[in-house]
């Protein structure tokens, strides 16, 4: 099986996300076929809903697609490493791997802080590839953080 990243898409979700003023994370879902079926950014002040990240839209968007609470074989490619929150969403959802760049050591959920793939509650743990594309993930949020302490 010859790996194709789908990283591109999802930074070009963060960068519209980081546009309208949203952290700028970006999510895709990519079926068994390799099509991309969902996609989707950052979207908590937009919605007032704190659960509007990347990857919950995706993964909503996703599953109505597929007429299904579950994506078997699918990928998820996301800039930043999940929290906890978006981690068990993908386990319920049971992807079947998750690609994502930057590490989030303060926030992480994966890699980082509660590790949901690590706890024996974890119905479902996807295949985890990180690191991919992590420098351009990296410097979009430092960007998106660096103006926001200019405007103060």
């Amino acid at each position: 099986m010859t790996f194709a990243s789908h990283m591109e898409a999802a930074l070009a979700e963060a960068r519209m996300a980081g546009r309208r003023d949203e952290v700028p994370v970006g999510a895709v879902v990519v079926s068994p076929s390799g099509e991309i079926v969902a996609a989707a950014g950052n979207r908590t002040r937009e919605l007032s809903d704190p659960t509007a990240h990347a990857e919950i839209l995706a993964i909503r968007a996703a599953c109505a697609a597929a007429g299904s609470e579950r994506l078997p074989g699918h990928v998820l490619y996301v800039t930043l490493e999940p929290c906890p929150m978006c981690a068990s969403a993908i386990s319920q959802a049971r992807i079947a791997r998750l690609c994502y760049g930057a590490d989030d050591p303060r926030s992480g959920g994966v890699a980082h802080g509660a590790r949901v793939f690590a706890h024996p509650q974890c119905h479902h743990v996807p295949e985890v590839l990180d690191g991919i594309a992590a420098r351009e993930a990296e410097a979009l949020l430092r960007g998106f953080f660096a103006h926001k302490r200019r405007k103060g």
